[in-house]
Protein backbone atom coordinates (compact mmCIF):
# COMPACT_ATOMS: atom_id res chain seq x y z
CA UNK A 1 0.00 0.00 0.00
CA UNK A 2 2.61 2.38 0.96
CA UNK A 3 4.67 1.60 -2.21
CA UNK A 4 1.53 2.29 -4.35
CA UNK A 5 1.49 5.65 -2.35
CA UNK A 6 5.12 6.76 -2.76
CA UNK A 7 4.14 6.00 -6.70
CA UNK A 8 1.33 8.75 -6.43
CA UNK A 9 -1.45 6.58 -6.80
CA UNK A 10 -4.31 8.26 -5.03
CA UNK A 11 -4.87 7.24 -1.17
CA UNK A 12 -8.00 5.81 -1.60
CA UNK A 13 -7.67 4.10 -4.76
CA UNK A 14 -3.72 2.37 -3.23
CA UNK A 15 -6.14 1.09 -0.17
CA UNK A 16 -8.71 -0.34 -2.29
CA UNK A 17 -5.94 -2.46 -4.52
CA UNK A 18 -4.85 -3.95 -1.60
CA UNK A 19 -7.38 -4.13 -0.05
CA UNK A 20 -9.12 -6.43 -3.40
CA UNK A 21 -6.19 -8.27 -3.99
CA UNK A 22 -5.54 -8.59 -0.11
CA UNK A 23 -9.32 -10.64 0.11
CA UNK A 24 -9.17 -12.47 -3.27
CA UNK A 25 -5.53 -13.91 -2.00
CA UNK A 26 -7.14 -15.47 0.70
CA UNK A 27 -11.47 -16.29 0.21
CA UNK A 28 -10.86 -15.99 -3.52
CA UNK A 29 -11.04 -13.39 -6.52
CA UNK A 30 -15.07 -13.51 -7.21
CA UNK A 31 -16.24 -12.63 -3.21
CA UNK A 32 -13.06 -9.95 -3.22
CA UNK A 33 -14.17 -8.33 -6.52
CA UNK A 34 -17.42 -7.96 -5.23
CA UNK A 35 -16.72 -5.43 -2.78
CA UNK A 36 -16.19 -2.97 -5.30
CA UNK A 37 -19.49 -3.43 -6.24
CA UNK A 38 -21.21 -3.27 -2.28
CA UNK A 39 -18.68 -1.37 -0.41
CA UNK A 40 -18.95 1.89 -2.76
CA UNK A 41 -22.91 1.48 -3.19
CA UNK A 42 -22.88 1.26 0.76
CA UNK A 43 -20.63 4.48 1.08
CA UNK A 44 -23.77 6.56 -1.27
CA UNK A 45 -26.56 5.20 0.64
CA UNK A 46 -25.32 6.02 3.74
CA UNK A 47 -27.61 8.66 5.26
CA UNK A 48 -24.44 9.57 7.65
CA UNK A 49 -22.00 11.09 4.84
CA UNK A 50 -24.53 13.04 3.19
CA UNK A 51 -23.82 15.06 6.50
CA UNK A 52 -20.14 15.64 4.82
CA UNK A 53 -21.44 17.50 2.00
CA UNK A 54 -23.66 19.77 3.68
CA UNK A 55 -21.20 20.58 5.82
CA UNK A 56 -18.80 21.08 3.14
CA UNK A 57 -21.44 22.94 1.19
CA UNK A 58 -22.12 25.62 4.02
CA UNK A 59 -18.84 26.56 4.74
CA UNK A 60 -18.21 27.42 0.36
CA UNK A 61 -21.82 29.87 0.78
CA UNK A 62 -20.66 31.22 4.12
CA UNK A 63 -17.15 32.42 2.51
CA UNK A 64 -19.25 33.96 -0.53
CA UNK A 65 -21.71 35.33 1.42
CA UNK A 66 -18.85 37.12 3.41
CA UNK A 67 -18.96 35.50 6.60
CA UNK A 68 -15.04 35.13 7.49
CA UNK A 69 -14.34 38.30 6.63
CA UNK A 70 -17.18 39.69 8.45
CA UNK A 71 -15.57 37.41 11.72
CA UNK A 72 -12.17 38.86 11.01
CA UNK A 73 -13.52 42.16 11.94
CA UNK A 74 -15.53 41.85 15.16
CA UNK A 75 -12.24 40.14 16.68
CA UNK A 76 -10.04 42.67 15.18
CA UNK A 77 -11.72 45.90 16.88
CA UNK A 78 -11.51 43.92 19.90
CA UNK A 79 -7.99 42.60 20.04
CA UNK A 80 -6.16 44.89 17.47
CA UNK A 81 -5.39 47.22 19.79
CA UNK A 82 -3.09 44.64 22.10
CA UNK A 83 0.74 44.09 20.93
CA UNK A 84 -0.05 41.33 18.34
CA UNK A 85 -3.30 41.89 18.43
CA UNK A 86 -4.23 41.13 14.43
CA UNK A 87 -2.55 37.77 15.41
CA UNK A 88 -4.96 37.02 18.43
CA UNK A 89 -7.89 38.35 15.68
CA UNK A 90 -6.88 36.25 13.35
CA UNK A 91 -6.88 32.79 15.72
CA UNK A 92 -10.02 34.22 16.94
CA UNK A 93 -11.59 34.66 13.46
CA UNK A 94 -9.79 30.71 12.28
CA UNK A 95 -11.74 29.74 15.65
CA UNK A 96 -15.05 31.20 14.64
CA UNK A 97 -15.07 30.28 11.01
CA UNK A 98 -13.67 26.95 11.67
CA UNK A 99 -16.97 26.65 13.43
CA UNK A 100 -18.61 27.29 10.52
CA UNK A 101 -16.79 25.54 8.02
CA UNK A 102 -15.49 22.26 9.56
CA UNK A 103 -12.08 22.26 7.36
CA UNK A 104 -8.65 23.15 8.60
CA UNK A 105 -7.20 23.88 4.92
CA UNK A 106 -10.55 26.25 3.99
CA UNK A 107 -10.16 27.70 6.98
CA UNK A 108 -6.71 28.60 6.46
CA UNK A 109 -7.26 29.44 2.55
CA UNK A 110 -9.87 31.97 3.66
CA UNK A 111 -8.03 33.24 6.00
CA UNK A 112 -4.82 33.88 3.93
CA UNK A 113 -6.59 36.25 2.08
CA UNK A 114 -8.16 38.34 4.80
CA UNK A 115 -5.49 38.54 7.27
CA UNK A 116 -2.43 37.97 5.92
CA UNK A 117 -2.66 41.52 3.95
CA UNK A 118 -3.95 43.45 6.82
CA UNK A 119 -1.19 42.00 9.09
CA UNK A 120 1.64 42.87 6.26
CA UNK A 121 0.54 46.52 5.89
CA UNK A 122 0.73 47.17 9.67
CA UNK A 123 3.79 45.63 9.98
CA UNK A 124 3.72 42.85 11.47
CA UNK A 125 6.58 39.77 10.79
CA UNK A 126 5.13 38.47 7.82
CA UNK A 127 6.65 34.76 9.17
CA UNK A 128 4.55 35.22 12.58
CA UNK A 129 1.37 36.06 10.64
CA UNK A 130 1.75 33.29 8.07
CA UNK A 131 2.71 31.33 11.12
CA UNK A 132 -0.73 32.12 12.81
CA UNK A 133 -2.52 31.69 9.61
CA UNK A 134 -1.62 28.30 9.21
CA UNK A 135 -1.82 27.08 12.75
CA UNK A 136 -5.25 29.01 13.53
CA UNK A 137 -6.28 26.96 10.11
CA UNK A 138 -6.19 23.41 12.25
CA UNK A 139 -8.96 25.03 14.20
CA UNK A 140 -11.30 24.04 11.79
CA UNK A 141 -10.57 19.99 12.05
CA UNK A 142 -11.27 20.09 16.33
CA UNK A 143 -13.93 22.59 16.29
CA UNK A 144 -17.26 21.61 15.84
CA UNK A 145 -19.12 20.46 13.43
CA UNK A 146 -15.51 18.73 12.29
CA UNK A 147 -15.65 16.84 8.77
CA UNK A 148 -12.55 14.75 10.57
CA UNK A 149 -14.58 13.93 13.65
CA UNK A 150 -17.90 12.70 11.72
CA UNK A 151 -15.55 10.60 9.60
CA UNK A 152 -14.21 9.19 12.93
CA UNK A 153 -17.59 8.61 14.28
CA UNK A 154 -18.81 6.86 10.70
CA UNK A 155 -15.95 4.36 10.84
CA UNK A 156 -16.01 3.35 14.55
CA UNK A 157 -19.08 3.33 15.24
CA UNK A 158 -19.08 6.32 17.64
CA UNK A 159 -22.06 9.12 18.40
CA UNK A 160 -21.18 12.22 16.02
CA UNK A 161 -23.22 14.53 18.60
CA UNK A 162 -20.84 13.00 21.44
CA UNK A 163 -17.68 13.88 19.94
CA UNK A 164 -18.66 16.97 18.96
CA UNK A 165 -19.59 17.77 22.73
CA UNK A 166 -16.32 16.05 23.60
CA UNK A 167 -14.17 18.56 21.33
CA UNK A 168 -15.62 21.53 22.67
CA UNK A 169 -13.38 22.26 26.02
CA UNK A 170 -10.05 20.98 23.79
CA UNK A 171 -11.15 23.09 21.13
CA UNK A 172 -11.21 26.09 23.26
CA UNK A 173 -8.13 25.25 25.18
CA UNK A 174 -6.28 25.60 21.39
CA UNK A 175 -7.53 28.84 21.45
CA UNK A 176 -6.23 29.81 24.57
CA UNK A 177 -2.86 28.03 24.31
CA UNK A 178 -1.93 29.86 20.88
CA UNK A 179 -3.26 33.34 22.59
CA UNK A 180 -0.12 32.04 25.39
CA UNK A 181 2.04 31.24 22.50
CA UNK A 182 1.23 35.06 20.75
CA UNK A 183 1.36 36.58 24.05
CA UNK A 184 4.51 35.14 24.99
CA UNK A 185 6.47 35.25 21.52
CA UNK A 186 5.45 39.09 20.98
CA UNK A 187 6.78 39.90 24.37
CA UNK A 188 10.30 38.50 23.49
CA UNK A 189 10.08 39.87 20.60
CA UNK A 190 8.07 42.90 20.32
CA UNK A 191 9.49 43.95 16.66
CA UNK A 192 7.47 41.13 15.24
CA UNK A 193 4.31 42.77 16.23
CA UNK A 194 3.46 46.22 16.74
CA UNK A 195 0.78 47.93 19.07
CA UNK A 196 -2.79 48.88 16.71
CA UNK A 197 -4.81 52.06 17.55
CA UNK A 198 -7.92 51.24 19.65
CA UNK A 199 -11.30 50.99 18.39
CA UNK A 200 -14.14 52.61 19.87
CA UNK A 201 -17.10 51.40 21.69
CA UNK A 202 -19.29 52.83 18.43
CA UNK A 203 -17.26 51.31 16.25
CA UNK A 204 -16.95 47.91 18.20
CA UNK A 205 -20.81 47.87 18.68
CA UNK A 206 -21.46 48.38 14.94
CA UNK A 207 -19.20 45.41 13.82
CA UNK A 208 -20.71 43.35 16.19
CA UNK A 209 -24.33 44.25 15.06
CA UNK A 210 -22.94 43.55 11.75
CA UNK A 211 -22.12 39.80 12.84
CA UNK A 212 -25.53 38.44 13.13
CA UNK A 213 -25.24 36.67 10.06
CA UNK A 214 -22.47 34.32 11.77
CA UNK A 215 -24.39 34.27 15.03
CA UNK A 216 -27.58 32.87 13.43
CA UNK A 217 -25.83 29.84 11.81
CA UNK A 218 -23.47 29.20 14.65
CA UNK A 219 -27.10 29.09 17.01
CA UNK A 220 -29.06 27.36 14.35
CA UNK A 221 -26.65 24.37 13.53
CA UNK A 222 -25.24 23.87 16.82
CA UNK A 223 -28.36 24.61 19.13
CA UNK A 224 -30.17 22.54 17.03
CA UNK A 225 -27.64 19.41 16.85
CA UNK A 226 -27.33 19.79 21.51
CA UNK A 227 -30.72 21.06 22.10
CA UNK A 228 -32.15 17.98 19.91
CA UNK A 229 -33.89 19.60 17.61
CA UNK A 230 -32.03 18.35 14.79
CA UNK A 231 -29.86 15.53 14.22
CA UNK A 232 -26.48 15.90 12.55
CA UNK A 233 -27.73 15.40 9.18
CA UNK A 234 -30.33 17.79 9.12
CA UNK A 235 -28.41 20.38 11.32
CA UNK A 236 -26.24 20.55 8.27
CA UNK A 237 -28.86 20.53 5.75
CA UNK A 238 -30.51 23.31 7.63
CA UNK A 239 -26.93 25.24 7.86
CA UNK A 240 -26.31 24.71 4.17
CA UNK A 241 -29.59 26.27 3.52
CA UNK A 242 -29.12 29.08 5.84
CA UNK A 243 -26.15 30.43 3.96
CA UNK A 244 -27.68 29.90 1.24
CA UNK A 245 -30.25 32.47 1.96
CA UNK A 246 -27.74 34.69 3.66
CA UNK A 247 -25.35 34.88 0.36
CA UNK A 248 -28.62 35.67 -1.92
CA UNK A 249 -30.26 38.28 1.06
CA UNK A 250 -26.54 40.23 0.66
CA UNK A 251 -26.40 40.13 -3.02
CA UNK A 252 -22.83 38.43 -3.20
CA UNK A 253 -24.09 35.03 -4.51
CA UNK A 254 -23.85 35.11 -8.39
CA UNK A 255 -24.42 31.73 -10.87
CA UNK A 256 -20.59 31.84 -11.28
CA UNK A 257 -20.05 31.71 -7.51
CA UNK A 258 -22.53 29.48 -7.00
CA UNK A 259 -21.53 26.64 -9.44
CA UNK A 260 -17.87 27.41 -8.22
CA UNK A 261 -19.27 26.24 -4.39
CA UNK A 262 -21.12 23.23 -5.85
CA UNK A 263 -17.75 22.60 -7.75
CA UNK A 264 -15.71 23.00 -4.91
CA UNK A 265 -18.25 20.79 -3.06
CA UNK A 266 -17.99 18.05 -5.01
CA UNK A 267 -14.62 17.56 -5.82
CA UNK A 268 -13.80 17.52 -2.02
CA UNK A 269 -17.32 15.29 -1.23
CA UNK A 270 -15.61 12.73 -4.11
CA UNK A 271 -12.49 12.63 -2.86
CA UNK A 272 -13.38 11.91 0.85
CA UNK A 273 -16.06 9.17 -0.64
CA UNK A 274 -12.66 8.14 -2.43
CA UNK A 275 -10.65 7.27 0.95
CA UNK A 276 -13.96 5.80 2.57
CA UNK A 277 -14.61 3.52 -0.03
CA UNK A 278 -10.71 2.33 -0.23
CA UNK A 279 -10.81 2.50 3.51
CA UNK A 280 -13.57 0.15 3.64
CA UNK A 281 -12.51 -2.28 1.17
CA UNK A 282 -8.89 -2.14 2.74
CA UNK A 283 -10.83 -2.63 6.37
CA UNK A 284 -12.68 -5.72 5.30
CA UNK A 285 -8.99 -7.12 3.92
CA UNK A 286 -7.19 -6.50 7.40
CA UNK A 287 -10.04 -7.88 9.68
CA UNK A 288 -10.46 -11.05 7.49
CA UNK A 289 -6.42 -11.17 7.64
CA UNK A 290 -6.21 -10.96 11.74
CA UNK A 291 -3.69 -9.00 11.11
CA UNK A 292 -4.96 -6.00 13.63
CA UNK A 293 -6.00 -9.08 16.05
CA UNK A 294 -2.27 -9.86 15.85
CA UNK A 295 -0.64 -6.62 16.24
CA UNK A 296 -3.05 -5.66 19.25
CA UNK A 297 -1.12 -9.36 20.42
CA UNK A 298 2.18 -8.58 19.39
CA UNK A 299 2.08 -5.29 21.04
CA UNK A 300 0.40 -6.85 24.18
CA UNK A 301 2.96 -9.39 24.51
CA UNK A 302 5.53 -6.89 24.81
CA UNK A 303 4.56 -6.05 28.52
CA UNK A 304 4.88 -1.64 27.77
CA UNK A 305 3.01 0.55 29.81
CA UNK A 306 0.02 1.02 28.36
CA UNK A 307 0.91 4.54 28.57
CA UNK A 308 3.98 4.51 26.31
CA UNK A 309 2.01 2.63 23.60
CA UNK A 310 0.09 5.58 23.46
CA UNK A 311 2.72 8.18 23.36
CA UNK A 312 4.82 5.67 21.08
CA UNK A 313 1.11 5.69 18.70
CA UNK A 314 1.49 9.82 19.35
CA UNK A 315 4.95 9.89 17.74
CA UNK A 316 3.99 7.58 15.11
CA UNK A 317 0.81 9.96 13.98
CA UNK A 318 3.25 13.26 14.31
CA UNK A 319 5.32 11.35 11.60
CA UNK A 320 2.62 10.34 9.56
CA UNK A 321 0.19 13.31 9.84
CA UNK A 322 3.18 15.63 8.29
CA UNK A 323 3.41 13.33 5.34
CA UNK A 324 -0.01 12.41 4.46
CA UNK A 325 -3.54 14.57 4.37
CA UNK A 326 -5.28 14.49 7.58
CA UNK A 327 -7.81 12.12 6.39
CA UNK A 328 -5.74 9.56 4.57
CA UNK A 329 -3.57 9.46 7.95
CA UNK A 330 -6.24 8.84 10.34
CA UNK A 331 -8.42 6.41 7.61
CA UNK A 332 -4.90 4.69 7.02
CA UNK A 333 -4.12 3.28 10.35
CA UNK A 334 -8.00 2.84 12.21
CA UNK A 335 -8.35 -0.74 11.35
CA UNK A 336 -4.84 -1.23 13.57
CA UNK A 337 -4.78 1.31 16.04
CA UNK A 338 -8.38 1.82 17.26
CA UNK A 339 -8.48 -2.12 18.06
CA UNK A 340 -5.65 -1.39 20.49
CA UNK A 341 -6.43 1.57 22.34
CA UNK A 342 -9.51 0.02 23.01
CA UNK A 343 -8.09 -3.24 23.99
CA UNK A 344 -6.01 -1.50 25.91
CA UNK A 345 -9.11 0.20 28.35
CA UNK A 346 -9.34 3.69 26.86
CA UNK A 347 -12.28 5.39 26.23
CA UNK A 348 -12.78 5.55 21.92
CA UNK A 349 -14.60 9.03 22.43
CA UNK A 350 -11.52 10.26 24.15
CA UNK A 351 -9.00 8.73 21.57
CA UNK A 352 -10.95 10.23 18.94
CA UNK A 353 -10.18 13.78 20.34
CA UNK A 354 -6.45 12.98 21.02
CA UNK A 355 -5.80 11.56 17.32
CA UNK A 356 -7.73 14.26 15.73
CA UNK A 357 -5.54 16.86 18.23
CA UNK A 358 -2.03 15.01 16.77
CA UNK A 359 -3.07 14.63 13.15
CA UNK A 360 -3.85 18.60 13.42
CA UNK A 361 -0.60 18.90 14.58
CA UNK A 362 1.08 17.19 12.13
CA UNK A 363 -0.65 19.27 9.51
CA UNK A 364 2.03 22.33 10.41
CA UNK A 365 4.84 20.06 11.52
CA UNK A 366 7.72 19.90 8.95
CA UNK A 367 8.64 18.47 6.53
CA UNK A 368 5.58 18.57 4.26
CA UNK A 369 2.36 20.26 7.17
CA UNK A 370 -0.14 20.62 4.46
CA UNK A 371 -1.62 23.69 5.82
CA UNK A 372 2.34 25.38 5.46
CA UNK A 373 1.66 24.18 1.80
CA UNK A 374 -1.30 25.92 1.39
CA UNK A 375 0.18 28.82 2.49
CA UNK A 376 3.11 29.00 0.48
CA UNK A 377 0.92 28.06 -2.65
CA UNK A 378 -1.23 31.29 -2.16
CA UNK A 379 1.85 33.10 -0.84
CA UNK A 380 4.62 32.28 -3.22
CA UNK A 381 6.97 35.07 -2.66
CA UNK A 382 6.72 33.91 0.92
CA UNK A 383 9.68 31.16 1.46
CA UNK A 384 8.70 27.75 3.12
CA UNK A 385 11.48 28.04 5.76
CA UNK A 386 9.91 31.71 7.34
CA UNK A 387 6.21 29.52 7.55
CA UNK A 388 8.01 26.91 9.29
CA UNK A 389 9.90 29.19 11.42
CA UNK A 390 6.20 31.39 12.38
CA UNK A 391 4.25 27.92 13.61
CA UNK A 392 6.97 27.20 16.03
CA UNK A 393 5.38 28.73 18.91
CA UNK A 394 2.40 27.31 18.18
CA UNK A 395 3.70 23.52 17.34
CA UNK A 396 4.77 24.21 21.32
CA UNK A 397 1.11 25.26 22.03
CA UNK A 398 -0.30 22.04 20.41
CA UNK A 399 2.12 20.03 22.43
CA UNK A 400 1.52 20.88 25.68
CA UNK A 401 -2.61 20.75 25.02
CA UNK A 402 -1.58 17.03 23.47
CA UNK A 403 0.13 16.11 26.80
CA UNK A 404 -3.08 17.78 29.03
CA UNK A 405 -5.25 15.45 27.27
CA UNK A 406 -3.45 12.99 27.68
CA UNK A 407 -2.84 12.65 31.17
CA UNK A 408 -6.37 14.64 31.80
CA UNK A 409 -8.97 12.89 30.03
CA UNK A 410 -11.87 14.33 31.95
CA UNK A 411 -10.96 17.48 29.59
CA UNK A 412 -12.74 15.73 26.74
CA UNK A 413 -14.94 13.18 28.63
CA UNK A 414 -16.61 15.50 30.87
CA UNK A 415 -19.26 17.47 29.02
CA UNK A 416 -20.61 14.51 26.97
CA UNK A 417 -20.77 12.65 30.61
CA UNK A 418 -22.53 15.69 32.04
CA UNK A 419 -25.19 16.42 29.23
CA UNK A 420 -25.84 12.49 29.18
CA UNK A 421 -24.19 11.51 25.79
CA UNK A 422 -21.29 9.05 27.26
Amino acid sequence: MFALIILQVPVGVAMGIVGVIGTGLIIGFGPALSLLGTEPSAAMASEGLAVVAMFLLMGNLANVGGLSSELYKLAQVYLGHLRGGLIFATIGACAGFGAVCGSSVATAATMVKIAMPEMVQRGYSRSLAAGSIASGGTLGMIIPPSVVMILYAILTENSIITLFLAAIIPGLLAVVFYFFAVAITVRLYPETAPVGPRSTWTERRQVTKQNWAVLLLAVAVSGGIYSGIFTVTEAASVGATIALGLALLRRRLTVGSFLSCLGDTAANTGLIFVIIIGASVFSYFATLSGLPMAAVAWIEGLGLPDLLVIFCLLGFYLVLGSIFDTIAAMVLTLPFVYPLVVGMGYDPVWWGVVNVVVIELGMITPPIGINVFVLHAMADDLPLGKIFRGVIPFIFADLARLILLVFIPGLSLWLPGALGWL
